[in-house]
């Protein structure tokens, strides 16, 4: 026999179409790294109600998974149902009853979740309001092996719909659409347990280049503009010689429409930033703050933010061990196909005590997903109200800001846990 025939490589409905990157059908993954995934997430919020909601997927090919959540947040309260199944030899992008459809690829996606036993269910067209960003390529060196090796795009979008938790139901109309965000990644991304290496059986690492402390992205929408950002400094406040999965010093723009649209003009690009946040007691998470960004012409953007509502707490949805009642992840076999389990928390008063499921662990947690009022004040003096969504995550020691070291606390570290 010969030795391709033992498993034969599976095709897709993807591999119709002629843009291979390798010469396999797309189901398989030159790559036998665990922590090679596929995926995205989603985002729908509202400012008045303070209602929301997240859903994602990833494909996790080398355990042969894929994993979905969609988590919805209601002033703080945050109910979320995971879903998982086998990845092959169906590659429906759907897991139980949430699935999404592609209306106009890079532009138009419905996100659908049928009623189930958590209570959660929507069918959101999600529409971006300019052309995806895409970040400069994410690499990072652990010991001279690529510990991070992934490409990532990010849009503004609005949302319009409907969404259920329980008996209560909101609307999206077209006419006041929710606001949205989202994030699209694929490739090696940082490991996470119980699929990496156990760090005890390693040998000790000297560190290369600088440690990244600061995540800032933010997703902005303003009256006839939108703008994405990100920034990452060191535990000193240092942009350059990062050696991190978010590594890139800055980019972002600002952006007028989608070519064709009336008023469209080319997007300008950011080329410096400064910011001054102020900090939520106890935690990590900003209550409001000031970000000014310098464009290519020199011109200066003034943002400032207003966090009307608690920020979102990560852990629920399934990325890192403590959320699935296991002790797996989204990357992880959870005993049946398809799979599902539904919490619900409290996170209304930030920080909180949280008991971890998935491990039995109790920690201090507080949120890292903002969502903002602003107002964008542009170099010609004009004021443009509107909203946002922006993520901090601070890893350790970030002098700027007075925050000291922390204990790790694996992939959640720098992502809501004291």
């Amino acid at each position: 026999m010969a030795e391709h025939d033992f498993e034969k490589m599976a095709l897709t409905p993807l591999d119709e179409y002629p843009f291979h990157a390798t010469p396999y059908p797309m189901s398989y993954i030159p790559n036998s790294d665990p922590a090679w995934d596929d995926g995205y997430y989603f985002l729908a919020y509202d400012l008045d109600t303070g209602a929301s909601v997240w859903t994602g997927m990833r494909i996790a090919p080398n355990s042969n998974m894929i994993g979905g959540y969609a988590n919805t947040n209601v002033r703080g309260v945050q109910r979320a149902v995971r879903l998982s199944r086998i990845w092959r030899p169906d590659f429906d992008v759907a897991v139980g009853p949430l699935r999404f459809e592609f209306v106009e690829p890079l532009k138009a996606i419905r996100l659908i979740c049928e009623p189930n036993e958590s209570g959660i269910a929507f069918d959101i067209l999600w529409r971006g309001l300019s052309p995806c960003h895409l970040a400069a390529h994410h690499r990072a060196v652990r010991a001279g092996r690529l510990a991070t090796d992934q490409s990532r795009y990010h849009q503004v979008g609005q949302a319009t719909g409907w969404m259920q938790v329980g008996d209560q139901r909101w609307d999206m109309p077209e006419d006041a659409p929710w606001g949205g965000s989202r994030d699209r990644s694929w490739g090696i991304y940082e490991s996470r347990p119980p699929l990496a290496a156990a760090p005890k059986f390693l040998p000790p690492v000297e560190p290369a280049g600088t440690p990244r402390a600061l995540r800032f992205s933010c997703f902005v929408e303003c009256e006839n503009l939108s703008a994405y950002f990100h920034f990452h400094e060191g535990p000193n406040g240092e942009r350059d010689g990062l050696n991190d999965a978010f590594g890139i010093p800055l980019e972002g723009s600002v952006d007028f429409g989608w070519p064709g649209d009336e008023g469209h003009r080319e997007k300008i690009a950011f080329t410096d930033y400064d910011h001054k946040l102020n900090w939520r007691p106890g935690t990590r998470s900003v209550t409001d703050g000031t970000v000014t960004l310098t464009d290519a012409n020199g011109s200066q953007w003034s943002l400032a933010l207003d966090v009307r509502h608690p920020p979102h707490v990560l852990g629920q949805i399934g990325y890192h061990v403590g959320a699935w009642s296991d002790g797996g992840t989204i990357h992880t076999w959870h005993g049946r196909s398809p799979a599902l389990e539904w919490d619900e928390f409290d996170f209304s008063q930030q920080p909180c005590q949280h008991t971890f499921p998935g491990n039995g662990e109790t920690r201090t947690v507080f949120g890292v997903e903002h969502l903002a009022a602003v107002t964008l004040t542009a170099p010609d003096g004009t004021v443009h109200n509107g909203r946002a969504q922006f993520e901090v995550f601070l890893n350790g020691r970030y002098a700027p800001y007075g925050f000291e070291g922390q204990e790790n606390h694996g992939g959640l570290t720098g992502r809501g846990i004291a």
